[in-house]
């Protein structure tokens, strides 16, 4: 049942009082006038916010054929979705705390602080980074060894 029934409903159930002039049923008249401006006001909400939902569809579909128009097809997304796979992924490296032996998972920037807080007991240790030997196979220090 929709407002404007019920409250016709609601007028017709004062009505059957027949309290007419009495002080109630001024209240009551009052009341229903109320009710009945409320209804009108809601209807009027509902009829405009069918007006912008029409008008926000409208401007979606406008804007995916800009969008369309503008960046092309769909297609490229899928490449863009392979190119971000390729990226490569920040080292990470773990330490063992000396002091009560847990692993800690520190990112390169924070390995090359040279200082780096356990997680597990909030100790303080340094790392120090010893020269590459013969065996080394890391690429960067062959040179400065030979």
């Amino acid at each position: 049942m929709e407002l404007k029934e019920r409250a016709a409903y609601l007028k017709g159930l004062m009505e059957g009082l027949e309290i007419g002039d009495s002080k109630e049923g001024k209240v009551l008249k009052a009341m229903y006038d109320l009710l009945e401006d409320l209804c009108d006001t809601v209807a009027d909400m509902d009829d405009d916010l069918d007006q912008v939902y029409d008008e926000l569809d409208a401007m979606d579909e406008d804007m995916d054929d800009l969008e369309e128009a503008v960046f092309g097809d769909d297609e490229d997304e899928d490449d863009e979705e392979e190119d971000d796979e390729d990226e490569e992924v920040e080292a990470e490296y773990e330490l063992t705390c000396p002091n009560c032996g847990a692993v800690t998972v520190v990112d390169e920037d924070t390995l090359l602080n040279e200082q780096v807080c356990c997680g597990n007991c909030g100790a303080e240790f340094e790392i120090e980074f010893s020269e590459c030997g013969e065996d080394c196979e890391c690429g960067d220090c062959t040179e400065e060894n030979e």
